[in-house]
């Protein structure tokens, strides 16, 4: 028995050896990939940073993709339609251009150094009002005159700007002021008011 048990442990001894060695072999011809890729990779040149001045010609140029995330009403498209686009004179020299852009109801607003795609929004005083909440800015379009305001910056970034019907409308306001309501009424107004009916008295 015992001479049965040493056959069978030198039988398996030279395929035990082999194992042993063709871990190490096989082990480093997977390390060879890694190592060349992580070479070449080293050897790969940076992509250099943009300068302040590149980055703000690639930005201009950008076209402003869409944001699928906000769908506007019928409120909103009929505001949308009452906007007014072109150039437009501001005060201080200043210019703002309104451009429509192919999805309904969305602009692009262009100033000096800044542009933002807007769209509008429900206004409590009636006027025509596009944002970009993105950006922080606003268009606010009055009968006579338009204001681009960031909000982000806190400023206004032009004023008093006027389309061609815009300009119209300031010289019909110019020709016909509204009304005063009180003129007519003399002094400071109360005086002028029917005085207040005396309270009943009760019947005894």
């Amino acid at each position: 028995m015992r001479v049965f048990i040493a056959a069978l442990l030198l039988s398996g001894a030279p395929a035990f050896a082999l194992a042993q060695g063709a871990a190490p072999a096989s082990s480093a011809a997977s390390e060879k990939p890694a190592a060349k890729a992580a070479a070449k990779a080293a050897d790969k040149p940076a992509r250099p940073a943009l300068r302040r001045s590149a980055q703000k010609a690639v930005e201009e140029v950008t076209p402003i993709e869409d944001e699928p995330g906000v769908e506007l009403g019928e409120a909103e498209l009929a505001v949308a339609k009452q906007v007014y686009v072109g150039d437009m004179r501001c005060e201080l020299g200043a210019s703002v251009k309104v451009v429509p852009l192919k999805r309904e109801g969305y602009f692009l607003v262009v100033t000096k150094g800044h542009r933002f795609r807007m769209y509008p929004v429900e206004s409590r005083t009636g006027a025509i009002r596009l944002e970009d909440p993105r950006r922080g800015a606003m268009w606010l379009q009055l009968g006579n005159k338009s204001m681009l305001m960031s909000q982000k910056l806190g400023q206004r970034l032009a004023d008093e700007c006027q389309s061609p019907q815009q300009v119209t409308h300031a010289e019909f306001l110019r020709k016909n002021p509204p009304p005063n309501l009180l003129e007519g009424l003399g002094g400071s107004g109360a005086a002028a008011l029917p005085a207040a009916a005396a309270p009943v008295s009760s019947a005894r």
